[in-house]
């Protein structure tokens, strides 16, 4: 039960207090997020070690903030990042993709509706990330053969692939977390397919939605990899000592490349020189350009620079570099969590002697306004980001089929499937010992993690990749800042001033108002953010209203995974930005309507499903 109290005191509002910074600093993508986490927990041990709170005569534990590293929905999770990252190397969903992919020149309509109840179902058991991943180049490829715009297709994929996520309590992150909220405060323990009929049923709505109604609400966007306009990547061209500018003005440099060539900045070790026409370029200077790749290699031979990444100039001459001697060609390589490039500088990238690889420049999808940093090699690359690389074709074609980096120029096939079979059998025991109630969820899918090494689906190094840490500390904060919640009363606080607030209203308006709430705050901050610190305040309003929690729970859990709003509300949304040409006004346009069908009828649908 919540405590009851009438007034906040100093801890609770301290509490509230650190919850609105937490989700301020969690918008703030210049900070890293498990930077951010690790200030929220260090101050919440560090405030209530010097600051005790007694509740009741006995004094609430530090270590209470501590506990979310050992949550059983954290196990969980976890375990099923590692799985899907096994069901994503093997290549064991690649069948059903191809399926719906093959269907497409047939009729393209019924294809679409093929394609999206097929991810839906999907993403039901299987994260988020490595579906689309693995749709990706299947979409590419298939806008390559129809000569239609991938941008028709692949932003209702990555909707279908959110909406289908709700549907089972594995489906996401955000679902395990409210489950296992609900049931650490003793108000029930959720079943896999308890969420399933309303999920269904609502769910089916959005997906005609996204069907016949998304593809016409956008433009069609020339998609970077097949189109010809190709991304704008920020790049570094160091001049040579023999080169052409060595000792040259830039208005010299810039005649030669007939002033296609946009300097943004110029660099002498650590000064920043005025881009005068007249200033003498030396050898060893770098100029900041941004274009396209071809333009950027163009402009390295006709100036005599390097263009390789900050860093990796000597990487790149030494003999002993894998790609050297073959035939060189670009690639554009996506992004993801897990991948070697996730959360590294690119002065840090070293692909070298592993992949045969060298980074060039770099892509970043940008929030409207968001300015270019002028030095690529000081980014932080974050999932849904493009770096250009160079090597040889043998060499992208092996990074590709190792199932660590996404490809997205159509170079390369798709990896072939390895050991799928086993690893599909293994996603199957985890999903029925848990559906059946044969163990838990978070012992099955660890079970299913050891299987999955013992069986060859993963190598050991593979799994702590596909744990990022950022996730990780993120989802403990949140289960931190809400136990900080529930221990200082300021939940059941918080849900007496809604109760308050809400005056007379019906139930199912109240149930409607917080699934509207959710829904805007996962757009904003993360969704698992939203949801554990929703779902305490939710059940302490069915409690104080002596109404069954479990559709205030619900509500909590189906709005926070409204995260269709911005491409900045899911981690699959910037990949889907990144790899199909969208633009902020397109999520705007095609998410919100969906938020708003979704809305309308989870608020008729829970109320009706639980007789209120």
């Amino acid at each position: 039960m919540l405590t009851q109290t009438t007034t906040p005191d100093a801890h609770g509002i301290a509490v509230v207090v650190l919850i609105v910074l937490a989700l301020i600093l969690f918008t703030r993508d210049r900070l890293p997020l498990e930077s951010s986490s690790l200030v929220v927990i260090i101050v919440l041990v560090v405030g209530f070690h010097l600051f005790p709170y007694e509740v009741d005569g006995v004094v609430v534990d530090p270590a209470l903030f501590l506990l979310g590293f050992g949550n059983q929905a954290l196990v969980a999770i976890c375990s099923l990042l590692i799985i899907g990252k096994a069901l994503e190397t093997t290549g064991a969903l690649q069948p059903v993709a191809r399926f719906a992919g093959d269907q497409w020149s047939k009729r393209p309509s019924v294809a679409l509706l093929l394609m999206l109840v097929v991810v839906f179902v999907m993403s039901a058991f299987v994260n988020d990330t490595p579906i689309v991943v693995l749709m990706i180049p299947i979409l590419v490829g298939i806008a390559l053969r129809v000569k239609l715009p991938a941008s028709r297709f692949m932003l209702p994929m990555g909707l279908a692939t959110i909406m289908g996520g709700m549907s089972t309590t594995i489906g996401t992150s955000t679902n395990l977390l409210v489950v296992g909220i609900t049931r650490d405060m003793g108000v029930a323990d959720i079943g896999m397919f308890d969420i399933t009929l309303p999920a269904l049923i609502v769910g089916g709505v959005g997906l005609l939605y996204v069907w016949l109604v998304v593809p016409r609400l956008l433009p069609d966007r020339e998609t970077p990899m097949t189109g010809t306009h190709p991304r704008l990547f920020d790049a570094r061209l160091t001049v040579c000592e023999d080169g052409f500018a060595a000792g040259k003005t830039l208005k010299d440099v810039l005649d030669k490349t007939q002033h296609e060539m946009r300097v943004e900045q110029i660099r002498r070790g650590e000064s920043v020189l005025a881009k005068f026409p007249s200033v003498v370029l030396q050898p060893g200077d770098h100029l900041y350009v941004t274009d396209a790749p071809e333009n950027l290699k163009r402009f390295e031979m006709a100036i005599g620079a390097t263009l390789y990444g900050p860093g990796h100039e000597a990487e790149a001459e030494s003999p002993e570099f894998p790609g050297r001697e073959s035939q060189q060609q670009l690639a554009e390589i996506v992004v993801t969590i897990g991948s070697p490039l996730y959360r590294k500088k690119l002065a840090d990238v070293s692909l070298g002697p592993a992949f045969g690889l060298i980074p060039l420049a770099v892509y970043q999808a940008r929030a409207p306004g968001e300015r270019a940093a002028k030095d690529p090699g000081s980014v932080s690359l974050r999932a849904g980001d493009v770096v250009l690389m160079q090597g040889g074709r043998q060499a992208i074609e092996a990074a590709q089929s190792r199932g660590k980096m996404l490809v997205v120029d159509g170079m390369s096939g798709l990896p072939k499937a390895h050991r799928a079979k086993r690893a599909l059998l293994v996603l199957v025991l985890v999903v029925a010992a848990a559906a059946f109630g044969l163990l838990p969820i978070a012992t099955s899918a660890l079970i299913g993690v050891g299987l999955m090494i013992a069986l060859g689906c993963i190598a050991w190094r593979d799994v702590g990749r596909s744990l990022p840490v950022a996730v990780i500390m993120l989802i403990v904060a949140s289960l931190a800042m809400g136990k900080a919640l529930v221990a200082t009363g300021m939940a059941a606080f918080l849900a007496g001033g809604f109760v308050s607030a809400a005056g007379g209203l019906p139930t199912p308006v109240i149930i409607s108002a917080f699934i509207l709430i959710m829904a805007v705050l996962t757009n904003i901050v993360s969704n698992n953010a939203a949801a554990v610190i929703g779902t305490p305040i939710a059940i302490g309003v069915a409690q104080q209203l002596g109404i069954d929690p479990m559709p205030f729970v619900l509500a909590v859990l189906f709005g926070a995974n409204m995260s269709f709003a911005t491409p900045f509300g899911y981690q699959t949304n910037l990949l889907i930005l990144s790899t199909g040409g969208y633009r902020f006004t397109d999520f705007l346009k095609a998410g919100v309507p969906l938020i708003l069908i979704l809305w309308v009828g989870f608020s008729i649908v829970l109320p009706l499903l639980y007789g209120l």
